[in-house]
């Protein structure tokens, strides 16, 4: 096998490779040709999906489209949860153009200790409303963050807009600090969702490796990346108000909260917490649909609506 097979021939290597067996033709002469016969440069795409995608991925989408449609129809709130990717705060390039006379001078290497924090947008999308908030921490990206996130939210916008929802329905990736087989995801749910405000909380976990589909990716973090694209993060606050900016036809509107507080990995839940969990599992795709319930004792204690 030569070497060619693992080269790309630019129009001066081919036009060159032609002359030496006779055909004399300059690359622009090469390119017309080509064209002629239908080529041209591509990039791969990503269309195909894994020989080894689980079974059950097919069926996990009409769960998730038949819970969507219940909750539609009854009024009851929807979200779209995810962390975006994690931002180094700094004078660091960031991908994408933007407008201007001159380009902006950033940093050669994006070193982790010339930033002034790595930001961790987690953010939720409300489905029903077309509105997102991101809550932006500096600390680990975890269970404990993701669920706290999502409870502030619930306190400060969600009970507002569905005062007399006691149901919530919750669409997740299958990994990441929401993961379908953490424990600790769901003893944060149970305790700072389903018995501080008396909510029976849904989860609908999308298939390993579909967390495309999940609604927050196209609806909302792509908006977020094109309002800032070309643009360095050098502050916080430059960060919050680019998310803050983001807007689209259809009239999305975004909140950017910074979250203080840290969050520490590995924490470990025993088997007799989650035995003490309020939890029913689906019938269907158990592992990546379930319910919590408020437990009985915290039913007194949840945090009236206001």
């Amino acid at each position: 096998m030569s070497e060619q097979k693992w080269m790309r021939s630019s129009l001066r290597h081919l036009s060159e490779r032609l002359k030496e067996v006779g055909h004399a033709a300059s690359p622009p002469t090469v390119a017309r040709l080509l064209r002629k016969l239908g080529y041209s440069l591509r990039v791969n795409v990503k269309k195909q999906e894994a020989s080894s995608a689980h079974p059950d991925r097919q069926q996990q989408f009409e769960v998730i489209e038949s819970h969507k449609q219940v909750f539609q129809a009854a009024g009851w709130p929807i979200v779209s949860v995810d962390t975006k990717k994690k931002e180094l705060i700094g004078n660091f390039k960031n991908g994408g153009q933007a407008w201007g006379q001159e380009a902006e001078v950033v940093n050669v290497h994006d070193f982790p200790h010339d930033a002034l924090m790595r930001a961790v947008p987690y953010g939720i999308y409300d489905v029903s409303h077309n509105c997102g908030s991101v809550y932006v921490g500096c600390s680990a990206d975890t269970p404990q963050f993701a669920v706290t996130a999502l409870a502030r939210w619930w306190q400060e916008e969600g009970r507002c807009r569905f005062p007399e929802a006691r149901e919530l329905l919750v669409l997740a990736a299958a990994a990441g600090s929401n993961s379908a087989r953490s424990r600790s995801f769901k003893l944060q749910v149970q305790e700072q969702l389903s018995d501080r405000y008396g909510l029976n909380v849904t989860v609908c976990h999308y298939p390993t490796g579909c967390s495309q589909w999940n609604p927050i990716e196209h609806r909302l973090f792509s908006q977020i990346s094109c309002n800032w694209a070309g643009k360095p993060l050098r502050s916080l606050d430059t960060m919050l108000n680019y998310i803050r900016g983001t807007s689209t036809q259809t009239g999305l509107t975004v909140r950017a909260t910074y979250l203080e507080g840290t969050f520490e990995k590995g924490q470990k839940v025993s088997d007799e917490q989650m035995q003490q969990l309020n939890l029913e599992k689906a019938e269907v795709c158990s592992l990546w649909n379930y319910t919590l319930r408020p437990r009985l004792a915290a039913l007194s204690e949840a945090t009236p609506i206001s």
